[in-house]
C-alpha cells in the first residue's frame, strides 16, 4: 500500500507555487508596463507611450482631458513630448499597486505622484492615483483604460 501524502505536502506546495509564480510574473509585466509609460511620457517618447495603449484604448486625466484611441493618444504623447522638448522635466513616481489578472485582461491600480522641474526649480505638483485596465495581446499587456484621479486640482502651464 502506498503511503498517502500529507495535505499540504511538498506536491501541494509545488502546485501552489507555480501558481503564485505565474501571478508574480503576470504582476511584473503589469508594473514593467507601468515603468514603460511612465519613462516615455517623462522622457518625449511619443510613440513608446501610444504603444502602451491597445488600439481601442482610452485615457482620462484632470489636466490634460480625455483621450479614445492610438490617434487620439498620439496627440496627447506629442503634446508632452514638445512641453519636455521646452525643458520641462516631469517625474512620475508611483507606488502602492493593487494587480488583479484573469486570464488576459488585468486591472491594476497604484498611488502616484508628479514631480516637475522647470527653470531649476523642482515641485511637487500633487499625488493621485491610477486605475486601469490592460488586456494581454502577443504576451504582451497594454492598457485598454487608464483613469488619473489627483488629489487636487492643478495646472501645467505650457503643455
Amino acid at each position: 500500500m502506498l503511503p498517502i501524502p500529507p495535505v499540504g505536502g511538498a506536491e501541494c506546495q509545488r502546485q501552489e507555487s507555480a501558481q503564485e509564480m505565474s501571478y508574480a510574473e503576470e504582476r511584473a509585466a503589469i508594473e514593467e508596463h507601468f515603468s514603460r509609460y511612465l519613462w516615455s511620457i517623462d522622457t518625449g517618447d511619443a510613440e513608446t507611450l501610444v504603444d502602451c495603449f491597445t488600439p481601442d484604448g482610452t485615457l482620462e486625466s484632470p489636466a490634460i482631458g480625455g483621450y479614445a484611441g492610438h490617434d487620439a493618444i498620439r496627440k496627447f504623447a506629442m503634446r508632452f513630448a514638445r512641453f519636455h522638448e521646452r525643458g520641462a522635466q516631469l517625474r512620475h513616481v508611483v507606488s502602492t499597486f493593487i494587480v488583479e489578472v484573469s486570464g488576459e485582461s488585468a486591472t491594476a491600480k497604484c498611488y502616484l505622484l508628479v514631480f516637475i522641474t522647470r527653470n531649476g526649480q523642482s515641485r511637487l505638483l500633487g499625488p493621485g492615483t491610477y486605475d486601469c485596465e490592460l488586456r494581454k495581446s502577443n504576451g504582451r499587456w497594454r492598457f485598454t483604460r487608464r483613469i488619473v484621479t489627483m488629489d487636487h486640482e492643478y495646472e501645467l502651464e505650457g503643455i
